[in-house]
């Protein structure tokens, strides 16, 4: 239940922290350095910057908050896949086959919420007092968004071929291509952090 109420802080700090950085953002103030910066280590560094400058003012010059707001920016878009995902499997005249695809994408990205939630736990645990600690921690949350990321590329992988619908097929896979984007994003962020510990 902790972690729960942690994740689900979290989440309403960033939401909240949005609507009011998307005006200063809309109104034509430039993401800060810092951000373009580290967003330059990651693969997909435009969209890093256009998800994560609305931030800055939360992140300032903090590699470990750049990787936790990463994360929940990765776990807020999962969130939102993971419901469009099972709407589209309750999708009229969908074949058999496409139901299994589509369902077995439902578990995918359920586990990838799941592994997200714990990483964004674990990486607030992160003391920068001891050496052993940090490691331990930041090695777990390491593995799990990896392993969030395979679960969002298995997701894409199952709609491959010629026999599934095109609408459902393209939807799906634009939106949970844009969180294994995001979640790429993060793990360089995470990566870049522990670097520079």
């Amino acid at each position: 239940m902790a972690k729960f109420t942690t994740s689900l802080f979290l989440l309403l700090s960033l939401l909240a922290l949005t609507s009011t950085a998307y005006s200063t953002v809309a109104k034509g103030s430039v993401p800060s350095n810092f951000v373009k910066s580290s967003c330059g280590v990651t693969r997909y560094p435009d969209l890093c910057i256009q998800s994560l400058a609305m931030y800055s003012s939360l992140i300032q010059t903090s590699s470990k908050q750049m990787a936790q707001t990463a994360l929940s920016v990765s776990l807020v878009k999962a969130r939102s896949a993971k419901a469009y995902v099972i709407n589209m499997s309750k999708a009229k005249g969908l074949k058999r086959r496409e139901y299994q695809v589509v369902k077995d994408c439902v578990d995918n990205i359920g586990d990838s919420v799941d592994r997200l939630s714990k990483s964004i736990t674990e990486l607030g645990r992160m003391s920068q007092g001891k050496e052993e600690s940090f490691m331990w921690h930041m090695s777990n949350v390491q593995t799990w968004v990896s392993a969030a990321l395979t679960d969002e590329n298995t997701c894409v992988d199952g709609f491959a071929g010629r026999g599934m619908n095109g609408k459902v097929k393209s939807t799906i896979i634009a939106k949970i291509t844009n969180v294994a984007q995001c979640t790429s994003n993060a793990l360089a962020l995470i990566n870049r952090f522990a670097d520079k510990h």
